[in-house]
């Protein structure tokens, strides 16, 4: 993650960071924040629960999913606005984002 971090900073984005759910919840809450960057992980229905809360509570907020895992299940790519595996390259994940934050402003 501090690598991912370092690029996007590198690139000109600012980039606040959550170790758990209450405190991504409270960064959401607080702070001006363009876009999520959501982990997936495999077999937790987590992940779910945490991109169904953001577009409850911030429905306009684009969310792009990481996940190593090539499937991801149905449900949840319903939740998220675009996907990035986690081993994409710093430009590639940057392009994603972009996509993201455009399909939020039309």
């Amino acid at each position: 993650m501090a690598l991912r971090k370092e690029n996007l900073e590198t690139r000109g984005y600012s980039v606040q960071t959550a170790a758990s759910v209450p405190s991504g919840m409270k960064v959401l809450e607080e702070a001006v924040v363009d876009a999520v960057l959501l982990e997936y992980k495999q077999e937790s229905l987590e992940t779910e629960n945490v991109a169904f809360n953001i577009k409850r509570r911030f429905p306009r907020l684009p969310i792009v999913l990481l996940s190593a895992c090539v499937e991801m299940p149905e449900r949840l790519l319903w939740l998220v606005d675009e996907y990035a595996h986690k081993s994409a390259q710093p430009e590639e994940l940057i392009h994603t984002i972009e996509r993201a934050l455009l399909r939020q402003a039309s």
